[in-house]
């Protein structure tokens, strides 16, 4: 930033007044520039202009397009309704379980009676109505019906269970549900995240939300309407709900729906239906490595494989073997304001900012406090930006008149509260924390690194320790448990470990695993126990959990006992040196 200034100034000087020619005034600020060290400077133009180039025009294209559809009045349902129009007879879903077929048109008529139906049955603009079910054709033409008479959809997780299952249709003030017999402004519906505390939150959804994220991916990794995209993916998340079957309802082009993911049918499926592009999350890129070697895994037609969570150390590997030109990796939470799109195919980045213009898309890495997460401000109260190679929590600035920059925050206004900072970028403004920290090197590229609070990522879900906490100890009645993320190589995600106070060891574990399997889905299980004398609290009664994280599950480190959720024999097991061994090498299934 000095060297620029001192630029301009000499530009100021030079070309105003002493009112040199400009073939004489570029050379001389050239020259200082270089000679003060500007090399590096050069080099990243360099190496990033195309890039930069591309993801300028796709937030212009995008901005302007938004900018559009707010001043026309356009819902997602009237631009499905143009899409319908370019391309009605034009397969639109394929649902891999029955192997059914919906044009656009099928799609539109199926929604419109659904819209009917619930007008008949007295449901009003404004009202919700809760979906909870697993994959099908039909989960798109609901919501989409609901939609098109200002219905709210709230998209239910259907793996939840008790509490948490209730709460989520509680905090939505559902007035119905809608459920599988296997179990502008306006709001579109709501997507439940985790964040990085407590119970899941409903994520608002609104409209121009949903146009965006799809636009962004769909420019942003230069898709077309001929591509076709494997969702395996569940559909009330974003990823699977807006990232995938929104390029069908927004772009027109065909989507795979699958029930559930399946290593073992998913190059066949690819190859069946011609797919183009296909979802992960991390486990899943994972998952596909371990299964053995088949035809199919390299007959297929994909080009692209679009998602987030893929660890560097199995990229290379993934691309290779399964002949996969482009990762799509992404970064985004359905609420934030500071997505990242790897848009060059880097290696292991999860997106990018400018650093020639980086004012362009204000967003940025801060200091933090690894103990704590606090922001790390300076004198002037404002948070002190990292530099290159140095972890930080990602930001965005919030600016509520910008459709690119808004944050339109939580059903309850206290979890919004919380998710926004001030003075960050300058004094006074307000910014969005992603709970995240990333690093940036020198060139702009951003690398996930992990999760802040009390939130981490386990078989692509979040899971929030303190629901976990205090799940489990209800189970064991009521007794001290500490729940927390550790790390597993070869892993995508931590896995949880639940620290327990329980000095006599006089815990029933067969009967707490059964217990347990009814009240938490199976990702929020956690796959190591560790059982202590006591928990150690802060001033302030908060679990102490930094020694505990660092000690992990390691038998030789620890002292204290420790077990392993054996899946196979859906028990806890004690965890020695040669089992510890058999997990870390990969022989052990988790």
């Amino acid at each position: 930033m000095v060297r620029l200034a001192c630029c301009t100034a000499m530009l100021f000087v030079l070309r105003l007044l002493l009112g040199l020619p400009w073939y004489q005034v570029l050379p001389a600020i050239l020259i200082f520039y270089l000679g003060s060290g500007g090399w590096s400077f050069v080099d990243i133009i360099v190496k990033t202009l195309g890039r930069d180039l591309h993801a300028a025009y796709v937030l212009l294209r995008v901005k302007l397009n938004v900018r559009r559809h707010l001043r026309e009045k356009n819902t997602v349902p009237k631009i499905f309704a143009e899409t319908v129009q370019r391309h009605g007879d034009k397969t639109a879903l394929i649902f891999e379980g029955t192997g059914e077929r919906w044009t656009f048109r099928q799609l539109d008529e199926y929604s419109n009676r659904v819209a009917n139906l619930l007008l008949e049955r007295g449901f009003r603009e404004g009202d919700v109505v809760a979906l909870f079910m697993e994959n099908r054709a039909q989960y798109v033409g609901l919501w989409l019906g609901m939609a098109k008479v200002g219905i709210e959809a709230a998209l239910i997780n259907f793996n939840l269970r008790l509490e948490a299952l209730v709460h989520c249709i509680t905090i939505s003030n559902a007035k119905a549900v809608v459920f599988g017999s296997e179990l502008t402004d306006d709001r579109l519906f709501y997507i439940y995240t985790s964040g990085t505390t407590g119970m899941p939150k409903a994520a608002i959804v609104i409209h121009s939300r949903y146009y965006r994220m799809a636009a962004l991916v769909y420019y942003g990794f230069r898709m077309t309407s001929e591509d076709v995209v494997y969702d395996c993916l569940p559909l009330y998340h974003s990823a699977g709900n807006i990232v995938g079957v929104g390029q069908c309802v927004i772009h027109g082009m065909t989507v795979v729906i699958r029930k559930k993911f399946s290593a073992s049918r998913f190059w066949d499926d690819c190859v069946k239906y011609n797919c183009t592009i296909v979802q992960y999350i991390g486990e899943i890129c994972r998952y596909l490595l371990n299964q053995p070697v088949r035809d199919a895994e390299r007959q297929h037609r994909v080009r692209m494989a679009l998602g987030n969570g893929l660890r560097q150390s199995i990229w290379e590997e993934f691309m290779n073997r399964f002949n996969i030109p482009q990762i799509a990796e992404f970064y985004g939470a359905t609420e934030c304001n500071c997505s990242l799109g790897n848009f060059g195919n880097k290696i292991g980045a999860c997106g990018f900012n400018s650093q020639i213009l980086p004012f362009i898309y204000p967003i940025r890495l801060v200091r933090v406090d690894e103990e704590t997460m606090e922001l790390i401000r300076g004198p002037d109260g404002v948070c002190i930006p990292c530099k290159p190679g140095e972890p930080g929590q990602l930001v965005g600035r919030i600016i509520q008149n910008d459709p690119l920059r808004r944050f339109d925050g939580y059903v309850n206004e206290s979890a919004t509260s919380k998710k926004i900072a001030h003075s960050v970028f300058k004094k006074g403004d307000s910014a969005y924390l992603s709970g995240d920290v990333l690093i940036m090197d020198k060139y702009g590229h951003m690398y996930f690194k992990d999760r802040t609070g009390d939130t981490f990522r386990w078989k692509g879900e979040n899971v929030s320790t303190t629901e976990v906490e205090g799940t489990l100890s209800r189970l064991l009645d009521m007794k001290d448990v500490v729940v927390y993320g550790v790390e597993i190589p070869g892993a995508e995600g931590k896995a949880g470990m639940a620290a327990i106070a329980d000095p006599s060891h006089s815990s029933d574990l067969e009967k707490f695993v059964r217990d347990m399997e009814k009240v938490l889905p199976p990702y929020a299980r956690p796959v190591f126990l560790r059982f202590l004398p006591e928990v150690n609290k802060t001033g302030t009664f908060k679990f102490q959990k930094t020694e505990l994280r660092r000690e992990g599950f390691d038998p030789t480190a620890v002292t204290d006992k420790l077990c392993f959720l054996d899946s196979s024999r859906g028990r806890y097991v004690q965890l020695d040196e040669e089992l510890y061994h058999s997990i870390l090498s990969g022989k052990h299934k988790l």
